[in-house]
Order: structure tokens, then C-alpha cells, then sequence
């Protein structure tokens, strides 16, 4: 049996801290999140990760935030490159994600866990089967507890063969369900 986790303050007065931070959990996982996956890339290294944290945060310049636990591989090949890509996946293809919450184990070259891949500008991973992707470069890295925030900045984005046009094609009609952390049984948050 796993040892509990320990509860994180701070806890208000008169509350029964593990009642609250079920509650505090609760209330975190109530808040909609997409489901990603996240791509990077140092040197001959690649790696896919599932991800919920991330959103756009500026229109000038175009600017999205990913925050990834602080021990995580991607970070340190973030950090190597500068760089990290976002496959935004349809919800028919939820199971995608649970191949990669831990380190990716097989790569061939062309494909990423079985999965077939390729490279955007930066050289960050793009899943193929992603209705749509961005790539980003660093501009700005924040230790925040026990993830660091990546800033990224926009320089490539599209719709992939999942929405029509192929991989650096416009979209083919209709709007694409795209999967959301209440679409699978994950839960991340709190």
C-alpha cells in the first residue's frame, strides 16, 4: 500500500486538513483542461509527454505556458533546446495519451512509443495523428514549486492530417473535438 501523500497548506483554521485537500482537489479538477502531448527535443534525445497545464497567455507576441513537473526528462531536454512543440489530439484518440506519461522507450527515428512522428522547425516531436500543433521556443523558464513554467513563444502552428490537409495543411471542414481531461479517467491537479 502507497504511503499517503502528505497535505499541502496552507489549510484554513478549524478545517480537518485531509477533508480539505480532498475537497481542494476536487474543486482543482472541477476547472476545465485540455489533454496534450507535449514534445522536445536535445541533441539525439526526443520525448513525448502527456500534459494538461498548458494555455495561452499573450497575443503580442503569441505566447502559451506549459508547466511540467521539476524531475521530468522533458524538462531537461526543454531546457537543452530551448524548444518544445504541443499535439492537440482529438477525443477519438484519448487512449493516445496514457502511452506517454512516462519517459517514451521506443524510438526508431520515425515514430515516438509505436506512434508515428514528425519534426517542426525547432526539431521538437509532432505526434501525426494531431488535429492540430504548435511549436514554441523558450522565452521565459519559472521554478513554481514542483514544476517549472515554460513560456514559449509560437513560431509554428497548423492543422494535422487528423483535420484535414495533412500535416502542414488548413483545416478540411467542421470543427474537431478535441480531447479533454474530463474525456479519459486522468485527473491531474491540487
Amino acid at each position: 500500500m502507497p504511503a499517503p501523500r502528505p497535505v499541502v497548506g496552507p489549510i484554513p483554521p478549524g478545517r480537518d486538513p485531509d477533508q480539505y485537500d480532498r475537497e481542494r482537489r476536487q474543486v482543482l479538477w472541477s476547472m476545465p483542461t485540455g489533454l496534450y502531448v507535449m514534445g522536445s527535443r536535445h541533441g539525439n534525445r526526443r520525448n513525448l509527454m502527456t500534459l494538461s497545464w498548458a494555455m495561452q497567455v499573450a497575443t503580442e507576441p503569441k505566447l502559451v505556458a506549459v508547466s511540467v513537473e521539476a524531475p521530468a526528462l522533458t524538462r531537461e531536454l526543454v531546457e537543452g533546446s530551448g524548444a518544445f512543440s504541443i499535439s492537440i489530439l482529438s477525443r477519438r484518440d484519448r487512449s493516445v495519451v496514457r502511452r506517454f506519461v512516462k519517459p517514451v522507450e521506443e524510438d526508431d527515428g520515425e515514430s515516438l512509443n509505436g506512434f508515428p512522428v514528425w519534426e517542426a522547425a525547432t526539431g521538437s516531436p509532432v505526434l501525426e495523428l494531431a488535429v492540430a500543433w504548435l511549436d514554441c521556443q523558450v522565452r521565459h523558464v519559472m521554478e513554481v514549486g514542483s514544476h517549472v513554467l515554460f513560456l514559449g513563444e509560437v513560431v509554428g502552428a497548423g492543422w494535422g492530417p487528423g483535420f484535414g490537409g495533412g500535416a502542414r495543411g488548413g483545416p478540411g471542414g467542421g470543427e474537431p473535438e478535441i480531447l479533454r481531461m474530463e474525456d479519459t479517467r486522468m485527473s491531474y491537479g491540487g
